[in-house]
């Protein structure tokens, strides 16, 4: 065996966890793949990616409460850029960390800094977290004038976040993914601590954790909704930034990553080794329930900020390789999303670690899919958007990634970034231009008929001509980032008071509307207006084609004060309150009872665009109409002062065939939108363009008559939708009357 550098610390040596005995460890050789802490059921190899580092030092701790390491071993051997050593010996639980001695060259942007203890970044847990800020996190003297161009020779190593070695074991039983077609798919977008922190139902010790989110109540909530695929904000370990734990606050949200294998912390049950173990838990529970898991994912960038930021992970490792820096002066890196720092996906290694993650959240973890945060940035392999990027192409060919279900956020900051239905066939992508059409529309905007009736339909201009489908359409009206639904009746005026910031934060336009008073409103007229709006956002949501995303918490009335941007309010203004008045819990029946329309019907879930021309058939799969009783014409869409629209979706006229190459058929609707401020009568449509015998209310915000006959008027009130079947063989004599 080839003798190597063993250098313990004081002179102490690492406790054998079985036993409590001090022994001895050797580090040998190793391995370079796979990266990260792997134990094989002897030891582990620990393999780490540094294309500038000089040394590499691993470092094992024997408890999260300890200040400094109990060994320290050289990393023996470099292949290429991949420093690597096995310690015999270790097992899993164990804490390790690295230092890693390069140039410290600002100005060149490098920022080696060997006092710094790093976190690896394929940790496959957080051994612990990081606890409290101090000023030895930083590679820089961050009380000097010059700031990063100094250098911090205090010791980190008490104040680190670490890694711990983990054992990828687990009872999976019979578990398997619920592969739910993308036209059948409703999601739910919510968060592990959010949706259980409050629940009076889940035990106490399970509240905001992912336990909690695997519990009974929780459960039978979600399948009494009757959404199918539960889509987790960030679960990846997260960074707390100073400057919000200085004002009290807390990142919530979890959009500033300090690991992208590790599962956060945060909420697991015990203690944060048994983060995966609960995780993993979640996961069996939720798909057992019939429920599909996506992650939202964070690949844009870190939780270290920009050159100001702490030395935690990457930059210490390696700031070079994982960021793009600026090619006109490396000190400072470009920022394509908002925070200070963009990874580097154009890094063939900084590429692979993103690859990685991936699988290793599909193969080990289960997650069904991921939905990815500023997913522009990734298309930058060098500055500009490129579609045709290397990491659009490896995932296309990656024989497990490929079969995952896969939502982009489709812009960042950057210029260019704006690249809504610019993503490649097999992604969707979260529609901000329906988001925007639908909201003005029930504000009551002029001149937005055709968008809107456009989105509707599953917004074929921005898809249909790359060769996707109306899935490729992610629809929602709220989601995390914004107001929201309850919010966006309320509130004309963004009130982001909380976050300290003075209300500079936060996204708008918001294209919201209040119904007469800012906030809170005991006026029932006030009342009565908001619930209606909200009633017609979510029927229009649900009725349109392609993917409804709803924001957790809309179906229960939940408010955040007219905060938009609440990524920072870990407490009530985010937790789901689960304790419903009379109106609440009304308005909560109705959201479930729009979702099993939506499930009941082939219709409004069509794998192909709607044409509006007469296909194989022999009749029109779908005709906009008029209140006056006929197609809606180009000089109706050109009027700024129309405010209603209907739609007659043709159940015998649905393109494609099932999975046995059977025709589609479903009931012939008729939608009905009226977002003006005053009721409108529509005349129905005759048999000619529908063949009915008859109409019967299939779906009504406030229930008036049942049935009508063709060609009779019916009246829609102010900011609802109706929704009518066609009858073929029911006797209408009572609606006649």
């Amino acid at each position: 065996m080839e003798e190597i550098i063993m250098r313990p610390v004081h002179g102490t040596s690492y406790a054998d966890a079985r036993t409590g005995s001090s022994a001895l460890l050797e580090i040998w050789p190793g391995n370079p793949f796979p990266l990260g802490a792997t134990w094989n059921g002897l030891g582990v190899n620990f393999a780490l990616y540094s294309q500038h580092a000089r040394r590499v030092e691993l470092l094992l701790f024997d408890a999260p409460d300890d200040a400094e390491p109990s060994q320290v071993f050289e990393m023996p051997e470099n292949t290429g850029p991949i420093w690597h050593g096995y310690v015999d010996n270790v097992r899993p639980g164990q804490l390790y960390g690295y230092r890693v001695h390069g140039p410290y060259a600002p100005h060149e942007g490098h920022r080696f800094n060997p006092n710094k203890v790093l976190l690896d970044p394929y940790a496959k847990a957080i051994g612990r977290p990081m606890r409290r800020w101090d000023d030895s996190l930083f590679g820089y003297d961050v009380h000097h004038e010059d700031k990063d161009l100094t250098f911090d020779e205090a010791d980190s190593a008490p104040y680190a976040p670490l890694g711990a070695v983990v054992e990828n074991a687990f009872e999976w039983g019979d578990d398997r993914r619920p592969h739910i077609p993308w036209e059948d798919t409703i999601i739910y977008e919510t968060h592990v601590k959010g949706i259980t922190q409050q629940h009076p139902e889940v035990p106490e010790h399970y509240r905001g954790t992912y336990l909690g989110l695997a519990s009974e109540p929780v459960l039978e909530h979600l399948q009494r909704l009757g959404v199918t695929t539960i889509q987790l904000l960030p679960v990846h370990a997260k960074l707390h930034g100073r400057h919000l734990i200085q004002k009290g606050l807390r990142n919530y949200w979890g959009y500033n990553t300090l690991n992208y294998f590790a599962p956060e912390p945060e909420y697991s049950t015990n203690g944060p080794l048994t983060a995966v173990r609960d995780f993993k838990m979640m996961v069996r529970a939720l798909h057992d329930a019939g429920f599909e898991v996506i992650i939202d994912v964070v690949y844009n960038h870190t939780g270290e900020g920009s050159r100001l930021g702490p030395t935690l992970s990457f930059r210490g490792i390696d700031n070079l390789s994982y960021y793009k820096a600026n090619p006109d002066d490396p000190r400072y890196l470009v920022d394509y999303t908002g925070t200070g720092n963009t990874l580097d996906a154009g890094n063939p290694y900084v590429l692979q670690l993103v690859m990685d993650s991936l699988r290793y959240w599909v193969n080990e973890m289960h997650v069904d899919g991921f939905r990815f945060d500023l997913a522009s940035v990734l298309a930058r392999e060098l500055y500009d958007v490129n579609m045709l990027a290397t990491f659009f192409q490896v995932i296309q060919q990656d024989p497990v990634l490929s079969q995952t279900k896969l939502i982009a956020e489709p812009w960042d900051v950057g210029p260019g970034g704006y690249q809504v239905g610019g993503f490649p066939w097999q992604w969707t992508e979260w529609n901000g231009r329906y988001r925007d059409a639908v909201r003005r529309f029930w504000r009551g905007d002029a001149g937005v008929v055709g968008d809107v009736a456009t989105r509707i339909a599953g917004s074929s201009d921005l898809y249909e001509r790359s060769g996707r489908r109306p899935f490729a359409s992610i629809n929602f009206v709220t989601a995390h980032d914004g107001f929201t639904l309850h919010d966006l009746v309320s509130y004309e005026r963004k009130h982001n008071e909380d976050n300290l910031e003075g209300n500079r934060d936060g996204h708008e336009p918001n294209y919201s509307v209040n119904c007469g008073e800012e906030g809170p409103s005991e006026d029932p007229e006030v009342r009565a207006c908001r619930a209606a709006r909200k009633r017609s956002l979510i029927t229009t949501l649900m009725l349109s084609q392609g993917v409804p995303m709803l924001l957790g918490g809309d179906e229960l009335s939940h408010t955040q004060q007219g905060n938009n941007n609440a990524y920072c309010q870990d407490n009530p203004t985010t937790w789901y309150d689960w304790d419903l008045d009379e109106q609440e819990e009304r308005f909560l029946d109705f959201v479930r009872d729009i979702i099993a329309l939506r499930k009941r019907h082939k219709s409004l879930r069509r794998r192909h665009f709607l044409t509006g021309t007469t296909g194989e058939r022999e009749v029109k799969d779908a005709i906009w109409w008029h209140p006056d009783g006929r197609e809606m014409t180009d000089a109706d869409w050109g009027r700024d002062d129309v405010h209603t629209l209907g739609l007659l979706l043709r159940g015998d006229a649905i393109q494609g065939t099932d999975r046995k190459g059977r025709p589609y058929c479903d009931d012939t609707l008729c939608l009905l939108f009226n977002a003006g401020t005053t009721p409108v009568s529509y005349v129905l449509p005759d048999e000619a363009a529908a063949s009915p015998k008859g109409w019967e209310v299939t779906f009504e915000s406030v229930p008036t008559q049942a049935s009508y006959a063709p060609e009779e008027v019916v009246t829609v009130n102010a900011h609802e939708v109706m929704v009518l079947r066609a009858v073929l063989d029911l006797s209408f004599s009572a609606a006649a009357d």
